[in-house]
């Protein structure tokens, strides 16, 4: 079997690491979101009714959870882990061609 570097290795957990914090960050706002909503429907519903504002928290906190879980599950995208990877790597080797010519 082949055994990792040890700089490999500290750098999938340091990633492992963040995408559970990520996670957990997620859930938590999720959370909050559904009980934090209803009680801005109660609050709406005992003093004024017939204006119900709760319909705007509710849609701008919703879009931001949605940001927020594209984040965490998708994020593969254009500015994704990958393409992170493939700039680090690009970045690296332009500093080593700077080191042999330089």
């Amino acid at each position: 079997m082949k055994r990792l570097p040890d700089s490999e290795v500290d750098s999938k957990y340091l990633r492992a690491r963040k995408r559970v914090e990520d996670l957990k960050e997620f859930y938590y706002h999720l959370i909050a979101y559904c009980l934090v909503i209803p009680f801005l429907v109660f609050v709406n519903y005992r003093t004024h009714w017939d204006f119900q504002w709760f319909w705007f928290p509710m849609a701008g906190w919703g879009i931001g959870l949605g940001f927020h879980a594209y984040n965490v599950f998708v994020n593969n995208g254009v500015l994704g882990r990958k393409w992170e990877e493939k700039k680090i790597q690009e970045f690296m080797e332009e500093e080593e061609e700077k080191m042999r010519w330089g």
